[in-house]
């Protein structure tokens, strides 16, 4: 199988047109049609719906999509089998992670990784939304959450400790809540469709139902509306304890319980053959985070 041909089918799909495919693999866009053509025509089905516009995997395309990935990846690992130790590591790396933790952490170790590997290209997608990274084609994800997908390997990287907030000015108008169920009367700061915060209490998780005036689908706006004076808000240690220290806000310990803890996680999607660029990529974000939580 010509692994030419499946890159330009890979690349395709996560550019959603022929053209994209061409302009990354810099190849001419008939050239790009031509080896999709001959893809479908080897393996016996069509890959692709094609209109003017876009281009998306059919039922066979996504079946098969993952085979290619895996088999692009396999020549990438072999290449870099025999490569000479001080090569340094080549070709695309993709990673997301949510907006905030992307900011503050990602982002800024992302200069020094690349010059470390000048041949490197990194795509960094910053979402709040959980991607599904095998149809994304992306190489690892990091995650602060209780991982539920079985079929992906994580390594965790550290935990993630969280914090009930408010600003001093809610707090004066509102009061200090003083237990876990005294934040039902209190407003807070939700991500849209959560109606729940989680808690430890006596060494067994709860959930109380709590609501508030505002909710968004990101944690930074969360944090905004929070420092705004909005209402209570319930996030991580790294992202808040600037704030508490300067005093923009306020932390809120409860009589009894603390706010249920995450974990950092570093996801990919298979432990077999795992990309060299995959791990050095989670080796530097290990001490980037590090050097996070140690200033915190």
């Amino acid at each position: 199988m010509d692994l030419a041909e499946l890159a330009i089918f890979v690349e395709a799909v996560q550019a959603g047109s022929i053209a994209g495919a061409a302009r990354r693999l810099g190849i001419g866009a008939m050239a790009a049609s031509r080896g999709l053509a001959a893809l479908e025509q080897e393996v016996g089905a069509r890959l692709v719906h094609r209109t003017t516009r876009a281009l998306s995997p059919t039922t066979a395309g996504e079946a098969f999509l993952p085979h290619a990935r895996a088999m692009l990846e396999a020549q990438a690992n072999g290449i870099a089998a025999v490569r000479p130790s001080g090569a340094g590591l080549a070709g695309m790396l993709r990673i997301t992670a949510s907006a905030a933790f992307g900011r503050k952490v990602v982002a800024p170790m992302i200069p020094g990784f690349m010059r470390a590997h000048p041949a490197l290209q990194v795509e960094l997608l910053m979402t709040d939304e959980q991607v599904d990274i095998v149809a994304r084609g992306i190489d690892v994800a990091v995650r602060i959450a209780k991982l539920r997908d079985n079929h992906l390997v994580a390594r965790k990287l550290a935990d993630n400790p969280r914090r009930l907030v408010a600003s001093p000015a809610y707090l004066a108008e509102r009061g200090m809540p003083q237990r876990i169920e005294d934040l039902a009367e209190h407003h807070c700061l939700l991500p849209t469709n959560h109606s729940h915060w989680a808690f430890v209490q006596a060494g067994k998780r709860i959930r109380q139902r709590v609501a508030g005036p505002f909710t968004a689908n990101s944690i930074e706006a969360i944090h905004q509306a929070c420092l705004g004076g909005l209402g209570i808000a319930n996030l991580s240690s790294w992202d808040v304890d600037p704030a508490i220290r300067s005093g923009a806000l306020v932390d809120i310990p409860l009589e009894d319980g603390i706010s249920d803890p995450l974990a950092i996680w570093a996801v990919y999607p298979t432990a077999q053959l795992v990309p060299p660029k995959v791990r050095a990529f989670i080796d530097a974000l290990d001490q980037a985070l590090r050097k996070v939580l140690a200033a915190n």
